[in-house]
């Protein structure tokens, strides 16, 4: 069996105390970095072996874990924060327990998104989560596919390239679009910071600087249109 454990994205008490006995009850715990992952697991007194599995020895590590897996071996798998295999290492290691019949089971709990989303005030009866943004090659491809999405999307960011990842998304979206900005979620220094993707540029164009891992919710074009129709039949009744 292989349990997916969620993890705390900030708050350490964001956890249930059902991932807490499955840590605890596992042969072996695979961390996408065991010294972050460490601090929780000595936080609950967590005494489970740990070992690291992350982008860089995933393909090298996985026939020898599906292997003990395939024996009855019950390994959890967790990321630094949230849920694994979302924008993280970790799918790989699903699929090949999926393809190799290995049981997996994914416990409910943190993930980043979904409090942003809601958080936001923005539409989220339907969404899209694209995650990071290639750096570099398919990135404005993608930017632009997403301009033109009907629905509500979700977008990770760091902070050094938030600023950028904005002025980008008021380029192809427009600068009167809603989005939101979402910022060391459940953390003391919570921000969900709402406004049009101009004011959100003016914004953090006059801080110093942006600290925190950055979910950032852009409202879909269809929601844009809806509105001016909305606009314009409210005009028009007056006239």
């Amino acid at each position: 069996m292989l349990y997916i454990v969620p993890t705390p994205i900030g708050n350490l008490e964001d956890i249930t105390y059902r991932s807490i006995r499955t840590l605890k009850g596992v042969g072996l715990i695979l961390a996408e970095d065991t010294r972050t992952s460490g601090k929780l697991l000595k936080h609950y007194e967590i005494e489970t072996v740990m070992r690291s599995f992350h982008a860089f020895n995933e393909h090298k590590v996985l026939e020898g874990y599906i292997n003990q897996l395939q024996q009855g071996f019950e390994i959890a798998l967790i990321s630094d924060a949230g849920t694994p295999g979302i924008s993280d290492p970790g799918f790989l290691l699903i699929r090949a327990c999926v393809d190799a019949g290995v049981k997996v089971t994914c416990l409910p709990g943190a993930t980043a998104f979904v409090p942003a989303l809601v958080s936001s005030g923005l539409a989220c009866d339907k969404f899209y989560f694209e995650g990071f943004l290639p750096h570099k090659k398919g990135r404005q491809t993608r930017l632009e596919y997403l301009s033109n999405f009907p629905s509500t999307f979700i977008l990770y960011e760091s902070p050094h390239r938030l600023i950028k990842c904005l002025k980008e998304l008021a380029e192809k979206c427009g600068p009167s679009r809603k989005a939101a900005v979402c910022r060391e979620i459940s953390k003391h220094f919570e921000e969900i910071n709402t406004k049009t993707l101009a004011a959100l540029i003016q914004d953090y164009e006059s801080r110093d600087s942006v600290k925190g891992e950055i979910v950032i919710i852009v409202s879909g074009a269809e929601e844009l249109t809806k509105k001016k129709k909305e606009k314009n039949l409210s005009t028009n009744k007056y006239k």
